[in-house]
């Protein structure tokens, strides 16, 4: 029987499918409880999921990963796969290539998944006799591997090895993602993160079927990538943070294995240089930069609005072409996030000037724009995306720039900041765009939510995180889950899923194996986190 998930339900044979723990196991001695889960803990949640009671496939010493012969990308997400689970049970998985479908193992293949999943979905099976995820391309063959990670007991996330058995629930599960975009946004301006740290980020939004990183590399209070034409962006721009610590910088090298650390999870790094405004960083590295040929000090303060470039100056846009023609050949994604919000210092007329001027330099350099919602103030190129951040429904520019063909990314402040409080008294984070609980970043439809805007116009969802209480990978943990998923889950899942009490079951499920992973997660007092969490 199918029983996929329904807006104010689960099937109940989707609920509870918990195997009898009577499977070989690896060696270890014991540690961390190996249980079976249910496919009603998955997130995000997929479009449909069948269970088959009674049965489940046991990840053993004889299990062997097979991957799509004659495809790279297949073999590295079965080693993937395979050095993540060797590490907790202590199995050997060897990695093979073969034709056909193998008699007992996990099967990644580039063949026979349903007309319709698009690049990201695949169709993942669990029988007793073994694992078969099916996609059309490499990326849908990764999210299904996310997928079965969550099925797996939560034990397969530790780094040393446990004690098993290792079982998979028996089902069937065919899935597909809602909107092409779903990302999250680091802000490494205002305190920076190094290179582990954002790789981190990375594997663990990746879990969760986020596809985008946004970078946000520059702000008054430094710049965070090295350019070759301007070095002292980065030597001197780069060398404070807020509230003054020693900042830093990638150097081309690290960004480029940021890229393709990314790469290799299916998620792609959108690079942001902010402007006209929030550009203290640049002006204090170039005097030359300021209409007034004066230098600004540098700044490690949190207030916005105050800097902005030079617009009538010819040497601002020589500066501009060079920063992103740079970026752009380090950066193989298709967008490049100009920022352009709170541009307070800048006339109106002059950021159209600016705007349109910018637009066309990051076009000629074979990028598409990305810019903050107030871009919507001018005239945008037709491929021009704007990322909404407002904290209301409505927003004429932006309604009438979708209007002409606009494609827009929704970040509602009040819904998607990751840095805004939790409660009153969160020890981290703001409350300008007001608190936000589980329920508040969940209960809202991001093809319905600003007039104007329909779902036809939306590209996907984002959640940032602006650092200026963010200094350590604890602090991210902590202010990104369990909200993060929650945009996951909006991005993914067809909004016929959408049910708050569902959502925080599964949520609640993730508790033990964030703790296994050793993320430092909020406990919302909203879910109930069963035991291990």
């Amino acid at each position: 029987m199918t029983t996929p998930f329904r807006r104010g339900r689960l099937g109940a044979a989707a609920v509870v499918l918990l195997v009898a723990a009577s499977l070989v196991s690896g060696t270890a001695a014991p540690a961390i409880a190996a249980t079976a889960v249910a496919f009603s803990s998955v997130v995000p949640a997929p479009v449909t999921a069948t269970a088959t009671p009674g049965v489940s496939y046991g990840i053993t010493s004889s299990t062997t990963i097979y991957a799509a012969p004659g495809s790279a990308p297949a073999a590295a997400i079965a080693n993937q796969l395979a050095a993540r689970l060797r590490a907790s049970t202590g199995l050997p998985l060897p990695v093979v290539t073969t034709v056909g479908s193998p008699a007992d193992g996990i099967a990644l293949l580039l063949t026979g998944a349903p007309a319709g999943v698009g690049a990201e979905g695949y169709q993942l099976d669990v029988t007793a006799a073994g694992i078969t995820v099916r996609a059309g391309q490499p990326a849908g063959l990764f999210r299904g591997v996310q997928t079965l990670r969550q099925l797996l007991p939560v034990a397969a996330e530790a780094t040393t090895v446990q004690a098993g058995p290792w079982p998979v629930p028996g089902g069937q599960i065919v899935d597909y993602p809602r909107f092409a975009h779903r990302g999250a946004m680091l802000d490494v301006a205002r305190h920076f993160f190094t290179v582990a740290q954002v790789q981190r980020y990375i594997d663990q939004i990746a879990l969760y079927k986020i596809n985008v990183l946004h970078l946000h590399l520059s702000d008054d209070q430094g710049w965070r990538i090295a350019i070759n034409s301007w070095p002292n962006l980065a030597t001197y721009g780069g060398g404070t943070q807020v509230g003054g610590g020693p900042g830093g910088y990638y150097t081309q090298a690290d960004y480029t294995a940021i890229v393709n650390y990314a790469a290799d999870r299916y998620v792609t790094i959108v690079p942001e240089i902010d402007m006209p405004g929030h550009t203290n960083a640049a002006l204090a590295s170039y005097a030359q930069l300021n209409c007034n040929g004066v230098a600004p000090a540098r700044y490690t303060g949190t207030q916005v609005g105050f800097s902005s470039l030079c617009v009538p100056l010819e040497l601002t846009y020589t500066f501009i072409d060079q920063v992103i023609g740079e970026i752009a050949a380090l950066t193989p994604g298709s967008y490049v996030h100009i920022g352009g919000d709170e541009a307070s210092s800048t006339t109106a007329s002059d950021y159209a000037y600016f705007l349109n001027r910018v637009q066309q330099i990051v076009a000629a350099r074979g990028k598409t724009v990305v810019g903050w919602h107030d871009v919507a103030n001018t005239t945008l190129l037709p491929s021009t995306v704007a990322q909404f951040w407002g904290t209301t429904t409505s927003n004429a520019p932006l309604a009438a720039a979708v209007a002409n063909g606009t494609k827009v990314v929704m970040s509602p402040a009040n819904k998607t900041y990751l840095d805004m409080k939790y409660r009153n008294n969160t020890r981290l984070g703001q409350k300008w765009a007001g608190l936000i609980e589980v329920d508040t970043a969940y209960e809202w439809n991001p093809g319905a939510y600003l007039s104007g805007v329909g779902e036809a116009a939306v590209l996907g969802v984002e959640a940032p995180l602006w650092t200026e209480t963010i200094v350590t990978s604890a602090d991210i943990e902590y202010m990104a889950f369990p909200r993060l998923p929650a945009i996951a889950e909006l991005g993914w899942s067809p909004w016929s899923t959408h049910n708050l009490t569902a959502f925080k079951g599964r949520l609640g499920a993730q508790g033990p194996r964030w703790r296994v992973m050793g993320i430092n997660y909020y406990q919302s007092t909203q879910v109930t986190w069963p035991s291990g969490s």
